[in-house]
């Protein structure tokens, strides 16, 4: 009969909990968000044998089960909720072999609640080098639990942390310490109130700020009105109780534990002088965004090629082998083109992440975060700021989020205002076909003109951000008073494992959801774009005929269905709107475009594609098409001018609805995403006019 058990994973940041999550469960995970909160949810399934199969939460990283944040908070949630369905049947606690004592806070805690909890030491491969010896059978003695160590690096030691895992209930759930000891009488005064309730959980509920997830669980009873002392005492016992589990660790490590410092190596202190460094730091992280943007161009642009010939071919083999009808106009001037508006960009996004995740992997991503803050400060941003604003050039949307480790109410504000003028991914496939289509090949210094181009878009991005931010701080008169404080992880070789999972989840998400969008909008915008009111679209053949008596063959059929575009729905649409946009060098299609992209950025190129693939039947790809798109004067309407236009329009304005609605969800409130939305579309109209202007 087989079984399955319910794994809590937690820890501390940068322990490698993420690691051992995916070497469990491998693709077998899924990604989400908590119930009515937007704290991600990251889950998965392992098979431990024949029988036994694992469902496994990794859960936000945290130091103590004294919740500072909403993402601390989710732990603590769920370690009070018997009812959750994914409350554990064990925890897992995951240490860094080099980290154990901070690390083992946690654990003692999480014991302490009654749950079998089970020790995970990882980055066992590191001990030799360190100079670290530990005496695991009196460690497990000592803690009164099974401890596996283990290396996801050389996958060692899994198969014990499996069997672990099998045997839960051999484990103990005796506490670590003893409350009584902090205080006699508050907590026999508290046990005798509820006699049939877990002392440490009454203790938690009593001291924890946990109301503001919205997560059903099972509370004790009027226990948070349990407070006969005033909160400064609460706090001095909190401080008691960490002071007690210390020395509880203290004693522990101090016979279990061997550091030799001369045996251990001082690489990490020797990079740091040069990564962090005042001016070879920002040298350093400028080069390597360099070469990655031009990495981005140069290794996608074979796939993307071929991606989109196959699509274009794809597309007319549709027309010329099915039989003609609303079906296959459908499937070939719609559907085909709008996955080909989603496909051809998955090469780029996935060299982005895979980029973004190395840095993430090697622990150089924590140092560019305490690199930058030391020049955010001036522009008013909170030292914090740097997470979601890096976090920003995949999505706005979790970057927004990112900003709950932000105490202060108005710095968080500036932060989530000025944090969308990142570039994100979304816009990636904007600038890649308007990049591509208005910036000639060749290179500068051997730098690459199109990859120096995507590599201004970002700074320029960033730059406005900080500017933003600057007049926002001057403007709401932000005092702040807050710290900013980052952990240091050591260095490592990025696991490829790991980075391969990313890879896949962030671009499988970019198919799913994103694509869901431009598929949707694609075959809405073929519907808006095949009909029309009034006799100008139902007589379209006679009219074009009749005032073009010399076109013949395919000229002709390209100019009836050129008149049909015009005159469709969603011409008329962008016929509507075309005289705002004249100004900045954009014609009706691309009118229609800027409206569409709305639901998502990425839109943009999939929009143009089904609008062209509608007006032409010739065999083109989506980058030709535009290419040769021209003004009623003749000259190319994709030109130098109206491309950069075009890109610092995507660069500035707020083109994502998805965006405006989790604003909406942070602050609680219309009147920021409104003015949010407002405020980027102004600007970006004003430099787009000014840019076009100047160049044309």
């Amino acid at each position: 009969m087989s079984t399955s058990l319910n794994i809590a994973l937690l820890g501390n940041p940068n322990t490698g909990k993420t690691s051992v999550f995916n070497t469990l469960t491998g693709l077998s995970q899924k990604v989400g968000n908590y119930p009515g909160i937007t704290v991600e949810k990251k889950e998965g399934v392992c098979k431990l044998n024949r029988t036994t199969k694992a469902h496994i939460i990794d859960l936000p990283g945290t130091y103590s089960l004294n919740a500072s944040s909403m993402d601390e908070s989710v732990v603590i949630e769920l370690l009070l909720n018997k009812n959750s369905k994914d409350f554990p049947d064990v925890a897992v606690v995951v240490t860094d072999v080099e980290n154990l004592k901070r690390n083992l806070l946690l654990f003692t805690q999480v014991k302490d609640l009654g749950i079998p909890t089970l020790l995970v030491i990882n980055m066992a491969d590191q001990m030799k080098r360190k100079g670290i010896s530990i005496d695991i059978p009196l460690l497990e003695a000592k803690l009164d639990t099974k401890i596996a160590l283990i290396s996801t690096r050389e996958n060692k030691g899994l198969d014990l942390l499996k069997n672990h895992l099998i045997d839960y209930r051999k484990l103990s759930t005796r506490p670590t310490i003893e409350l009584e000891h902090i205080d006699q009488d508050y907590f026999e005064n508290l046990k005798k109130t509820f006699p049939n309730q877990q002392l440490y959980k009454l203790w938690l509920v009593i001291t924890q700020d946990v109301n503001f997830a919205k997560i059903d669980r099972n509370r004790v009873s009027d226990a948070t009105d349990f407070k006969t002392q005033p909160e400064s005492y609460l706090k001095r016992l909190q401080q008691k109780e960490t002071v007690k589990r210390y020395q509880f660790i203290n004693g522990t490590l101090k016979e279990t534990l061997i550091i030799d410092r001369e045996a251990a190596t001082d690489l990490r202190s020797k990079l740091d002088r040069i990564l962090i460094h005042k001016f070879w730091g920002y040298v350093i992280f400028f080069v390597i965004l360099m070469t990655i943007f031009q990495s981005i161009f140069d290794w996608s642009s074979i796939p993307q090629d071929f991606i989109d010939t196959t699509f274009a071919s794809l597309s007319e083999q549709t027309k010329n082998k099915l039989p003609e009808g609303l079906f296959t106009n459908l499937l070939a001037e719609g559907i085909i083109p709008g996955l080909g508006g989603i496909v051809i960009f998955i090469p780029q996004i996935a060299f982005l992440f895979f980029f973004i995740s190395l840095l993430e992997e090697s622990g150089y991503m924590s140092r560019v975060v305490f690199l930058m803050d030391r020049g955010l400060r001036r522009f008013g941003l909170n030292g914090k700021s740097v997470i979601p604003l890096i976090s920003g050039t995949a999505c706005a949307i979790p970057a927004v989020m990112a900003t709950r480790n932000i105490e202060n109410w108005k710095e968080r504000l500036i932060t989530i205002l000025v944090t969308p003028f990142t570039t994100c991914s979304a816009r990636l496939p904007v600038y890649a076909i308007l990049i591509a289509l208005v910036i000639p090949e060749g290179s500068f210094f051997g730098l690459n003109y199109q990859g120096l181009m995507l590599m201004f878009l970002y700074l320029i991005g960033f730059g406005m951000a900080l500017i933003s931010a600057w007049i926002l701080s001057k403007t709401l008169k932000i005092q702040s008073k807050s710290y900013f404080v980052v952990e240091m992880p050591n260095y490592k070789l990025p696991l490829i494992k790991n980075v391969g999972i990313t890879v896949w989840e962030k671009t499988r998400t970019f198919v799913t959801e994103a694509g869901k969008i431009i598929l949707a909008i694609s075959i809405l915008l073929w519907v808006l774009a095949s009909y029309g009111p009034g006799k100008d679209f139902s007589n379209a053949e006679q009219i074009v005929s009749q005032n073009h008596v010399n076109l013949k063959g395919e000229a002709l059929i390209n100019k009836i269905n050129a008149y049909k575009l015009e005159h469709s729905y969603i011409g008329i649409l962008g016929k509507s709107i075309e005289p705002v946009i004249t100004p900045l060098g954009y014609d009706w299609k691309i009118g229609i475009a800027l409206i569409s992209s709305f639901a998502a950025r990425e839109v943009f190129v999939g929009t143009l594609a089904t609008i062209y693939s509608v007006e032409s039947d010739a065999e083109e790809t989506i980058k030709s098409r535009m290419g040769s798109e021209v003004r009623a004067d003749g000259k190319p309407l994709f030109d130098l001018a109206s491309g950069i236009s075009l890109m610092l329009f995507y660069a500035f304005a707020m083109q994502c609805m998805s965006t405006l609605a989790i604003v909406k969800k942070e602050t609680n409130s219309w009147k920021w995403p409104t003015i949010q939305l407002f405020g980027m579309s102004l600007l970006a109209y004003v430099i787009a006019f000014s840019t076009y202007q100047i160049l044309s």
